[in-house]
């Protein structure tokens, strides 16, 4: 992540955190992060990864792109993962997150349970993909789809010796 978009980040997120009048240690607390950690993310001095970020939004049951500042082509990884936000819209009927992802292969990203009302829905643009609800997840290559309620754990992992990349939209329900 770019120094400039640890700043956005932590901005983003002390306001949330603040706006909910939680301290830095509840919200440390609900998403199982040190203090320490939580407080130099806030003043832009640790670059968090996707699953640290995702925690943060899911804790604060906010969309990860909020956390982003809406920041059109801001990158995020974790181990196996890249992302980078294509498109993000929010308003009082519910949100709309478009990503890029890049999946490596060899390597499965779990992600935690998002907020009531959120769906993903998933396009393979090159490679194959094996994604969706942990233990039940399905299969799709280039040019197909998989969609799932993202309100229980969930994985992504390319399927194969190869990368693989597809556009995901997270769409968020009030």
């Amino acid at each position: 992540m770019e120094a400039e978009l640890s700043v956005i980040v932590g901005e983003r997120l002390r306001e949330a955190r603040t706006a909910r009048g939680l301290s830095l240690g509840a919200l440390a607390g609900q998403a199982a992060l040190g203090k320490g950690t939580l407080s130099e993310i806030e003043n832009g001095l640790r670059n968090p990864n996707l699953s640290t970020l995702y925690a943060l939004a899911n804790a604060l049951d906010l969309p990860l792109a909020s956390l982003l500042g809406g920041t059109t082509g801001a990158e995020v990884s974790s181990p196996g993962i890249r992302t980078r936000l294509l498109d993000s819209t929010q308003d009082p009927g519910g949100s709309v997150e478009v990503y890029e992802l890049l999946l490596e292969p060899g390597s499965t990203h779990e992600s935690a349970p998002h907020g009531r009302g959120t769906a993903e829905h998933l396009y393979v643009t090159a490679g194959t993909v094996r994604a969706g609800i942990a233990g039940d997840e399905d299969i799709a290559s280039s040019g197909g789809s998989l969609t799932w309620v993202s309100d229980a754990p969930h994985t992504y992992a390319a399927a194969g010796d190869e990368p693989a990349r597809a556009v995901l939209v997270i769409t968020r329900s009030p």
